[in-house]
């Protein structure tokens, strides 16, 4: 039910992301559904808990990644339909419909990020390198997705880019 949600959400907004629509999505009843949400905006809020968790433990395989946490930072800034990925789109779009509490756990997301990056960066400069290049990687990595081809480096160039960025930062 909480991905059909999710997925009405990143499809068509949060709007046309209603009790019904969601039933239908998820193949259940309205009663059904109600019985585990009681309402929209209990399915909202279980989007922006899963959304912090899923960016928890994405924090936690990051830490013990060989390469170390900031390389895969940038990398995971690539990322194509994982759980994660879905969660951060569908807490987008309920932000940018006002939804105060997607923006709020939007930002708990990003403090997460900077409360595990900043050990690992030689400064707040730093940090601040390591999560604008993130952010340019994810946007264009978005922008592949449709129409426009973004300016993701690939291969040698992408390893070029996190290296640089590492050096730089770190």
């Amino acid at each position: 039910m909480l991905d059909a949600f999710e997925s009405l959400v990143i499809a068509e907004g949060a709007r046309a992301a209603t009790m019904d629509a969601v039933a239908g999505a998820a193949g259940v009843s309205k009663g059904g559904l109600l019985y585990h949400f009681a309402s929209k905006e209990a399915l909202e809020q279980a989007l922006l808990e899963r959304m912090l968790e899923l960016a928890r433990l994405d924090v936690d395989d990051m830490a013990r990644h060989p390469e170390g946490i900031v390389a895969a930072f940038l990398r995971s800034s690539v990322m194509d339909d994982s759980p994660l990925d879905r969660a951060l789109i569908a807490g987008s779009r309920l932000a940018q419909s006002g939804h105060t509490a997607a923006a709020e756990a939007l930002r708990d997301v990003r403090t997460l990020w900077e409360d595990a990056l900043r050990p690992h960066t030689r400064d707040e400069t730093g940090l601040q390198l390591v999560l604008l290049v993130s952010d340019g990687l994810y946007f264009n990595n978005a922008l592949g997705a449709g129409a426009v081809a973004g300016p993701i480096p690939e291969g040698e160039d992408f390893e070029a880019l996190v290296d640089l960025v590492v050096r730089t930062a770190c």
